[in-house]
């Protein structure tokens, strides 16, 4: 079963508000693992709650940062995974890049938008 890989800021959590309900709601529907990815240092991650996750929090405290495949190749080595094993969905054009270089099946998440029709299709097509 593959492994959904859940952008943090900018998507699972909202600046200011902490985790997004409605995107929670939708992803316990699926009985997937999932693992939030961000770059957050220690302070980071106190300050957006990051901490404290229903989920399994990987960060490399921005090194490197999400935008260098390199980020991805050590997460997928750090868990024992292919690329093949997840799905991942990111608020950041550059991370997805730098997550599709390593063969990682993407989505692109408009944070502005909070289209979780559209998530929960490509989820649904992908897992």
């Amino acid at each position: 079963m593959k492994i959904i890989l859940v952008d943090a800021i900018g998507a699972f959590v909202i600046k200011d508000v902490g985790v997004f309900d409605d995107m929670y709601k939708m992803l316990e529907e699926y009985p997937n693992r999932k693992i939030i990815l961000t770059g957050a240092n220690d302070e980071q991650m106190r300050k957006f709650g990051l901490d404290d996750m229903p989920y399994e929090v990987f960060t490399l405290k921005h090194d490197p940062e999400k935008t260098d495949p390199n980020y991805y190749k050590m997460m997928l080595k750090h868990f024992n995974l292919d690329a093949k094993d997840v799905v991942y969905f990111e608020h950041d054009k550059d991370a997805i890049k730098s997550a599709q270089f390593v063969g990682i099946q993407t989505y692109y998440y408009d944070s502005e938008k909070r289209d979780l029709i559209s998530l929960r299709k490509f989820l649904t097509e992908n897992l």
